[in-house]
């Protein structure tokens, strides 16, 4: 500024409602929101010139991701400019909540795949942040009940290579009705590439044969998500799998 003094950092609830982390995911869902803008959420407030958002964002790139602020112990987050005792339990509480979801699954506590919004809220926590692909996969009974939630594959930042053989037989090991497939995308863009769209059309022609039907097949990015069933690709493909050849 022209008198050398600091540019005002305006608090989140003095921003347009249609930016405000929280009023976004009400409105967007939880899928549409960066890891800085649910993180901000948990925080609340912000600290010393900083809002929440930025705050968290600082968090983030301090601790190398949410992988991260996990593993860091309550002092060395309490180290992080603006956390104090409050804001760390905060944290560790929400992240905790998540390992439990997911261990739940893991036991046998079984969740029900109704959209593709229930797949981001399943494997989001799992895909987001990391810096090489990885695929999901996630298996459910007639009643799209999750049964399982397995590792497929980890790849290098541009490919995880994937084996349809090798997803069919782990289906048919827990008696799988269905099946979904999930990977991230760590450059954060989620349009499929022609790899993606292969590989879904040939295991939706693999699950047709073996009656152990994708679902879908669900790409995380950073910000937002691309279902294959969303845009109707996995209709075409059956489609074009019942077609006389």
């Amino acid at each position: 500024m022209a008198d050398g003094s600091t540019p005002k950092r305006y608090a989140i609830r003095d921003w347009p409602e249609g930016e405000r982390p929280r009023e976004r995911l009400l409105a967007e869902g939880v899928s549409r929101l960066t890891d800085a803008e649910l993180l901000a959420i948990v925080l609340r407030t912000g600290s010393r010139g900083q809002s929440a958002v930025d705050l968290a964002r600082a968090l983030l790139q301090s601790l190398d991701g949410l992988a991260g602020i996990e593993a860091a112990g309550p002092a060395r987050l309490a180290e992080a400019t603006g956390v104090g005792p409050a804001k760390t339990a905060q944290i560790k509480a929400a992240l905790e909540l998540g390992r439990r979801m997911l261990a739940e699954v893991e036991q046998g506590v079984h969740p029900r795949i109704t959209s593709s919004q229930d797949v981001v809220a399943l494997c989001a926590p799992r895909l987001r942040g990391l810096q090489h692909e990885r695929c999901d996969l996630i298996f459910l009974n007639g009643g799209n009940d999750v049964m399982a939630l397995e590792v497929l594959s980890e790849g290098s930042l541009t490919e995880s290579p994937v084996n349809v053989r090798a997803i069919v037989e782990r289906a048919n090991r827990h008696h799988a009705a269905a099946m979904i497939l999930v990977h991230n995308h760590p450059s954060g863009h989620t349009q499929p590439s022609a790899g993606d769209r292969a590989l879904t059309e040939e295991l939706t022609l693999a699950g047709e044969l073996l009656r152990i039907h994708l679902l879908d097949h669900v790409i995380i990015g950073r910000r937002d998500h691309y279902s294959f069933a969303d845009h109707g690709l996995i209709e075409e493909y059956r489609r074009r799998s019942r077609r006389p050849s």
